[in-house]
């Protein structure tokens, strides 16, 4: 038997439950279909170590630290067009309208009071379920209409409209693991490569870099592709990880070479006077600990310069300490990356979000081929694309005669 619904949310993720919210109304049935055994795994993921909610600064500059095509500047199609935009100011209000206390650290990031993810979450579940929403888990979309398996067999739903909200392919145990991929191609959906986003970098290192596995990386510059960190990161067993790696890791992935600032607070001259230091009897790594003031930047130092220049002047040990090549061996797996790049290309998509192969049929959230860094991009957009794919969902459902029959997917 077909179960007949106004409107389907498969992905009960950020972007997912957002387009609920802008689809109930009084009357409405909606129904949110989630494969895993409860909704939002990515997002409590996130929210363990502090939920990173959005960055308060003005949307003209939030917009920015997207990558260039990702559909969300001023005028592109996507998550932040028009009037009713939704950025740093509207995801703070949305946030205290659930009841939840924020405030906003010394970089700019903002949190709830509580740091958690899941008091907000809470929260959010209730006034959907209060606005009538219907939240279904264990129903895992097949791809073949609208047909899911679930504890209780096969079930198959009609909807008026649908919004698909099923995620990149990043942290694939938590649910997002790109099987639509081969679904929506065959349906004539253009789809760029899901890539890994916001992640570490394998480095191949010497056994004498052991010891400082698990160590934090402090006080250093990023640089590469013209864009520069000053966050810390992590020396792991496999490589690299952490906050400062991620801020850069977009153009080291795709080939751009990346260099260390050692000492970012110094400049070259006060640098070189550093290295002017005599080295007497002390051993090389000794004297560039006395030098660098910090076991891990020696260490770093030693293994990615070769040949060491033991002859070099104090300017030319200055400028390598200025500019030392990160040396690596390819970006983690998808498996591992915080966000993934890639998805449904812009120009399959109307600038409501609605798959042009598939009419009545949008789409919202990692699905969409967008880029940004951590620090509140990525939820932002998530939640903000959710918005604009529920509320022309929502539109679209107003717009139509009573129910007959869904748009049923040709796959």
């Amino acid at each position: 038997m077909t179960e007949i619904v106004d409107a389907l949310v498969i992905g009960a993720g950020p972007a997912g439950l957002m387009a609920a919210e802008a689809l109930m109304a009084p009357g409405r049935r909606v129904l949110v279909a989630e494969a895993m055994p409860t909704p939002a795994r990515k997002f409590l993921m996130a929210g363990k170590s502090g939920l990173n909610l959005t960055k308060d600064e003005p949307f003209e500059a939030f917009v920015q630290s997207f990558a260039p095509g990702s559909g969300v500047l001023p005028g592109a199609p996507g998550y932040f067009g028009g009037k009713e935009r939704f950025g740093p100011a509207e995801v703070m209000a949305w946030a205290r309208g659930l009841g939840i206390d924020l405030f906003t650290g010394s970089t700019g990031r903002v949190f709830p009071t509580g740091m958690k993810a899941s008091p907000l979450l809470r929260a959010w579940l209730a006034r959907l379920r209060g606005g009538g929403v219907e939240l279904r888990t264990r129903w895992r979309w097949t791809g073949a209409g609208f047909r899911f398996e679930t504890p209780q067999g096969m079930r198959d739903v009609a909807p008026r409209v649908a919004v698909l909200a099923l995620g990149g392919a990043s942290w694939p145990r938590l649910g997002s693991d790109g099987a639509w991929v081969p679904w929506l191609e065959a349906a004539g959906v253009r789809v760029m490569p899901l890539r890994p986003a916001n992640m570490g970098f394998h480095v191949a290192w010497s056994p004498q870099m052991a010891r400082h596995f698990g160590s934090p990386v402090k006080g250093v510059a990023l640089h590469a592709g013209g864009l520069n960190s000053r966050g810390e990161w992590i020396i792991g067993a496999g490589g690299i990880e952490g906050g400062g790696v991620y801020a850069v890791s977009a153009p080291l992935r795709d080939g751009a070479a990346g260099h260390v600032d050692l000492a970012p607070d110094l400049d070259p001259p006060a640098l070189a006077a550093r290295f002017a230091r005599p080295r007497g009897r002390l051993s090389l790594g000794n004297w560039l600990r006395r030098v660098l003031e910090d076991p891990v930047k020696v260490a770093l130092i030693l293994e990615w310069t070769r040949p060491l220049p033991l002859s070099a002047a104090p300017g030319g040990w200055a400028a390598l300490a200025k500019a030392l090549p990160l040396r690596h061996d390819g970006p983690m797996g998808l498996d591992r990356a915080i966000s993934s790049a890639g998805g449904l290309a812009w120009d399959s998509v109307t600038a409501d979000l609605e798959l042009r192969a598939m009419p009545h049929v949008f789409a919202a959230g990692e699905m969409l081929d967008w880029e940004a860094p951590t620090g509140g991009y990525l939820l932002t957009a998530c939640l903000g694309s959710g918005l604009h794919a529920g509320r022309a969902a929502a539109a679209r459902l107003d717009a139509r005669a009573p129910h007959g029959g869904g748009p049923g997917l040709k796959i």
